[in-house]
């Protein structure tokens, strides 16, 4: 089932830095000494500790930065080499990211799946050091002959490489004949040393003298899929449930959800997640509202798994069969989605495990076995795994349970509160699936503390669960963003779920529509994958008192929408997330996470930022910039200032360019600074695609 095929025929790379690749003599050293010639330090992409690799995504835009060095004024060159899964090797020139803080870097975007071996490689770079003398000294009148026969050897040592082109030879020759001409005026030197082309032929083949080479050290490039996407959340029991006359309900199955597949992939998502499908325990099952009262008929919660019909391994009678179940999966594989399930380590107490295995369950001094708590939340229905008893017969478990529903056609698993579980399990558990079945997603749902959450992504999620949905205010978001993007970026890809079935924020609470729209917007456009929970198209914002949840809460009960009458009369906004996921599907730039560069509004409520891709690594083969500004104040209309940094995205200072709205369709032509005004009650986000640099 793997698809590790590179998706370039022609390299498995993009790079705009890329230069022929030459074999490298390291200059000689004491075995002693540890520190190269040139000096290299904090190698990125890396992640903290060096005890776990770096990841990346196929078609992701990946920074390449180094700290180098050298003593005195003479100026030096870093160089990338790059050996790709299938053994391809190709080097990439930096460029120094800060003039006078010696930090260098250069953008890849790997197009192979597999693990990538890099290193960094430093060296004097006599060009670039004549260069810079010759241009200040002939400019002053200081040594001008000297400068002027420097520079003529240089060009006779660049002509005798064997290997550099004729055509760069002959240019060559002639400056050079030029340099050592007797007559030869200061400004017609200059000229040569001011020469582009010449410079040119020197950053595609370097003069390069006491070359370092650097640690190699490894990125793991998985599939698209793990780090872009949209995700779209049901519960197949309430799609296609009908209500008897007497008020008891008959549970929806595999066969009638896949009646509301069209409509998922009608507004663009991409991944079908859903809630855990196995046979559900009958002991302490909550009832509507997590209520410890039940009825005949409620359906429990799916999380409670386990029953007389079996275990992780068996579909719940009600929805239908394992047939069924692989059919379903078959649908919707037709209609464009991908079908993830949820992975939940936890037994109710009917589950087959607390019979056959009560060693894998905590028992309390009362002889009772402790169920779980979040507190001040309490799951009688629902018992926690002790991973310490019997190690090595849970592992043995959980990866018979992964490889079956991988034989049923899934790769995509959102695991349960990763965080009460051993990180050294999950590090195991996704080393060992990913080497049977490279393209096995993760998604960590912990809503923890940032080391933990950050532990697991390091270990192997490829996907986690964030605070986006608490992170509301221009400051909060401009913060918590601008992290993502640029502090956690190497091992940790965000999936900014707008909500959950457990998270009805105060801000969808009392913001109604404008905030359901805003939130929607900036998670679709700040981070290449997000996720939606059925019923947010519906503004479905009625909260149950003292909570976060939704009242009628779907985890314990099913639930009756009209989607097409909902949408029909506009109180839907199945439109808006169709447009955005259109829109990420035609920008690349969206597709990316570090890309993100968050800008300023004279206003404390209008967030901006832009995400830019540059021609050369885009699957376009054409540059694409997005500019979102967004009210976060949804019950509001806003008017301010916009200020932008345009050279984020190549456009030079004071250069005046069209945007297009790509939420109403509007053309403006901006610039550096740009009045807006948004309307929270209308349209409270601007996402401006810029169209051309006039």
């Amino acid at each position: 089932m793997a698809t590790t095929t590179t998706l370039s025929p022609e390299l498995p790379w993009r790079s705009a830095a890329s230069i022929p690749v030459r074999p490298v003599k390291p200059t000689p050293t004491s075995r002693r000494v540890v520190t190269p010639r040139i000096p290299m330090a904090l190698p990125h992409p890396s992640v903290p500790g060096g005890a776990f690799r770096p990841s990346a995504y196929v078609g992701e835009a990946v920074p390449f930065t180094v700290t180098a060095f050298r003593e005195g004024h003479d100026r030096i060159g870093v160089n990338l080499r790059l050996f790709s899964p299938s053994g391809d090797e190709s080097l990439h020139r930096l460029s120094p990211l800060n003039d006078g803080f010696d930090r260098w870097s250069t953008v890849v975007a790997p197009l192979e799946q597999g693990v990538w071996r890099f290193r960094f490689e430093s060296f004097a770079d006599d060009f670039a050091t004549w260069e810079h003398a010759a241009d200040l000294k002939i400019a002053a009148g200081v040594d001008s002959a000297l400068m002027r026969e420097m520079g003529a050897q240089l060009f006779d040592r660049a002509r005798g490489e064997k290997k550099r082109p004729g055509a760069d030879k002959d240019a060559l020759y002639e400056a050079a004949r030029s340099l050592r001409d007797p007559d030869v005026h200061d400004d017609v030197a200059l000229s040569i040393v001011r020469d582009p082309a010449i410079a040119a032929l020197f950053a595609a083949r370097p003069m390069m003298g006491l070359v370092s080479v650097g640690r190699d050290a490894e990125l793991l490039v998985e599939r698209e899929r793990a780090g872009v996407g949209a995700w779209y959340e049901f519960f197949p029991r309430s799609e296609g449930a009908t209500r008897n006359d007497d008020g008891s309900v008959v549970s929806g199955t595999f066969r009638t959800a896949v009646d509301r597949l069209p409509g998922v992939a009608g507004m663009g998502f991409d991944v079908l997640y859903l809630p855990p499908i196995h046979p559900i325990g009958e002991t302490n099952r909550k009832g509507p509202n997590n209520t410890l009262v039940t009825q005949p008929g409620d359906p429990g919660s799916p999380w409670a798994i386990g029953g007389a019909a079996g275990g992780h391994d068996t579909v719940h009678p009600d929805l239908g069969t394992l047939d069924d179940f692989r059919a379903f999966v078959a649908a919707a594989r037709e209609n464009g989605l991908e079908v993830a399930l949820d992975l939940a380590l936890q037994a109710s107490p009917d589950h087959p495990w607390v019979a056959e295995h009560p060693e894998w369950f905590t028992t309390l001094p009362d002889g009772s076995i402790a169920f779980a708590e979040n507190p001040p939340k309490k799951y009688q229905d629902i018992y926690p795994v002790n991973f310490d008893n019997d190690p090595d017969g849970i592992r043995a478990e959980v990866l018979r349970i992964v490889r079956h529903w991988i034989a049923q056609g899934v790769t995509i698993f959102r695991v349960d509160n990763p965080h009460t579980k051993p990180l050294q399990f999950w590090e195991w558990l996704i080393a060992t699936v990913s080497a049977e079945e490279p393209d096995a997603v993760f998604l960590a749902e912990a809503f923890t503390r940032p080391a933990p959450m950050q532990g697991l992504a390091m270990a192997g999620f490829q996907q986690s669960y964030t605070y986006f949905t608490w992170r509301n205010t221009k400051e909060e978001l401009e913060e918590f963003l601008g992290a993502l993007a640029h502090e956690t970026d190497d091992f940790l890809r965000p999936n900014l779920f707008v909500n959950t079935p457990d998270i009805l924020t105060e801000y969808l609470q009392y913001g109604g529509r404008p905030a359901y729209k805003i939130r929607a917007a900036i998670a679709a456009t700040a981070a290449p994958t997000y996720g939606a929970y059925a019923g947010y198209e519906l503004i479905e914002n009625v909260a149950r008192p003292g909570s976060e949840e939704n009242i009628d809460n779907e985890k314990y009960e099913y639930k009756f929408r009209d989607w097409e009458g909902a949408e029909a009369s506009g109180h839907s906004i199945a439109p808006y997330l169709r447009m955005l996921n259109a829109a990420r599907r035609a920008h690349p730039a969206l597709r990316q996470l570090r890309n993100l560069e968050v800008h300023w509004s004279d206003d404390d409520a209008t967030l901006v930022y832009s995400k830019h891709l540059p021609a050369e690594l885009s699957p376009t083969g054409a540059s694409d910039t997005i500019i979102v500004v967004a009210n976060v104040d949804p019950h509001s209309a806003r008017e301010t200032t916009v200020h932008l940094d345009t050279t984020v995205f190549g456009i030079e200072p004071g250069s005046s360019y069209d945007v297009e709205d790509l939420v109403t369709g509007q053309v403006w032509t901006w610039a550096d600074h740009n009045f807006v005004r948004l309307d929270a009650f209308h349209e409270p986000v601007h996402i401006l695609h810029v169209k051309e640099n006039r």
